[in-house]
């Protein structure tokens, strides 16, 4: 069995994890990170995407995010995100009228660079409506 740590999933709206976990995966937007116990200490933005938490009693959670952080210690892992559901109160309306934001965010952009952002944005909502 893996050691254990805690971890803590933080949206605006209210604390939904805060538990001892064997690991974590993280949508990270650099790619996806398993997070374990006396793993290197790390920031990371993270991605919509969504994380998938096993806990000591062996139970695996997952939770739709829309962005954030996460800050990694070798004994805790804290993600912040923007907005986060767990994966049974995900609602298909809400990542279609996020999608039809971020459509008119790319449309609307002043300059190349926040385009480019806002097209990165896009793609990584419409991954995370085909997972989901």
């Amino acid at each position: 069995m893996a050691e254990a740590y805690k971890f803590e999933l933080v949206s605006p709206e209210r604390l939904l994890v805060s538990e001892s976990v064997e690991s974590v995966v993280i949508p990270a937007t650099e790619g996806e990170m398993t997070v374990m116990a006396n793993h290197s200490p790390v920031m990371t933005t993270i991605k919509p995407g969504v994380v998938r938490v096993k806990t000591v009693s062996g139970k695996e959670d997952r939770y739709v995010v829309y962005g954030g952080f996460a800050d990694i210690l070798p004994d805790v892992c804290t993600l912040l995100a923007e907005s986060a559901v767990h994966v049974d109160s995900f609602n298909k309306s809400d990542i279609a009228t996020r999608i039809q934001a971020a459509r008119e965010d790319v449309g609307s952009a002043p300059d190349d660079q926040s385009r480019t952002r806002a097209e990165e944005f896009l793609h990584h909502l419409a991954a995370l409506e085909d997972t989901v």
